[in-house]
């Protein structure tokens, strides 16, 4: 009788909607968590939701900084060990939706480095602008939103942007969440040519729950996209329920349509104990030197903190023959 590897046989259960009654993996699909993680909070108090850079001198993350209400920048040389935050973009007082700054993305181009960001009241999310010669000293671009929540979806909120520049397309290409304000239900897309002035997708969202599938029948939220040869991937988050989230990965040929999951998703589940045993949210990944390295924020009871998880060779496992 041929022997079936664990992956062989979770790909199958998977297929045919077996659940493993009391199993959950805190890692799928050769993702390890570090075994020194957090690797940023502890006295910081809760730090979530961050962006990463590849930089001469190692990495660069900003971060949101909840006691600061503020988006916060640390470098590392090597991801793991990362120095004294400072405060990028702070909140504006009396603003009337920066009230706490958070959920920041950065691009870099020939002209500088790009932020955009998600500034909150009390009731609403709206997504800011700004920019950067060095990465240190920011400029908010204007002293209004570029994105408010106005389709039907959206809600009272859209927040987490991720931006890439499209060198060939000529544009800046954002996915977003969008709902309600304590966690969003859903991702949606738009473009941009300067940065400010955003196209939707008729048709958004772009990347919604499941409900078939129970890690992340409730909502998906705040991806990632990369381009990594030539499809894009899309490291998101999956909420079971409001409180309960876990980390996945879908692909796509043009990054907007026929998003396929990985068939071994969640990638990154909550432990059983510990700094992340209630939930794992947003992701951030970046392939250098023949493995991926994806810094997420765990949660135990109320607080959060930064992980990392790892992924050596650039094959994240889906099957090589599909139909997208």
């Amino acid at each position: 009788m041929k022997s079936t590897s664990r992956r062989e046989f979770l790909v199958a259960s998977a297929a045919s909607g077996i659940v493993l009654s009391g199993c959950r993996a805190q890692t799928n699909a050769d993702w390890v968590k570090y075994s020194g993680n957090p690797v940023l909070g502890g006295s910081l108090g809760t730090c979530f939701d961050i962006c990463v850079l590849k930089v001469a001198e190692g990495f660069r993350m900003w971060f949101s900084w909840r006691p600061q209400k503020s988006v916060a920048r640390t470098d590392s040389p090597d991801g793991i060990h990362w120095s004294k935050p400072e405060i990028a973009i702070g909140p504006v007082p009396g603003s009337a939706w920066e009230q706490n700054v958070d959920r920041p993305v950065v691009v870099e181009r020939a002209d500088g480095l790009h932020m955009w960001y998600t500034g909150q009241n009390d009731k609403q999310s709206f997504i800011g602008y700004a920019r950067s010669s060095d990465g240190v000293v920011w400029q908010r671009v204007q002293t209004d939103p570029v994105l408010l929540p106005a389709s039907l979806w959206e809600g009272v909120a859209v927040m987490a942007p991720h931006v890439m520049w499209d060198e060939e397309m000529k544009l800046f290409r954002m996915w977003y969440s969008g709902g309600e304000q304590f966690e969003p239900n859903a991702i949606g897309y738009a473009t941009s040519a300067d940065g400010i002035h955003w196209e939707r997708r008729q048709g958004n969202p772009v990347l919604r729950p499941d409900p078939a599938i129970s890690w992340e029948k409730e909502r998906v939220t705040a991806a990632q996209v990369v381009k990594h040869g030539s499809e894009y991937y899309a490291f998101y988050i999956g909420f079971r329920d409001v409180n309960h989230a876990a980390i996945g990965i879908a692909r796509s040929q043009d990054g907007i349509t026929n998003w396929e999951r990985h068939p071994l998703n969640p990638i990154i589940d909550s432990s059983l104990m510990g700094w992340d045993h209630s939930a794992c949210y947003k992701p951030y990944a970046i392939y250098d030197k023949d493995r991926w390295m994806l810094w997420y924020n765990g949660r135990a009871n109320g607080k959060e903190q930064i992980g990392l998880a790892t992924h050596m060779g650039q094959d994240l496992g889906f099957p090589r023959s599909h139909s997208l």
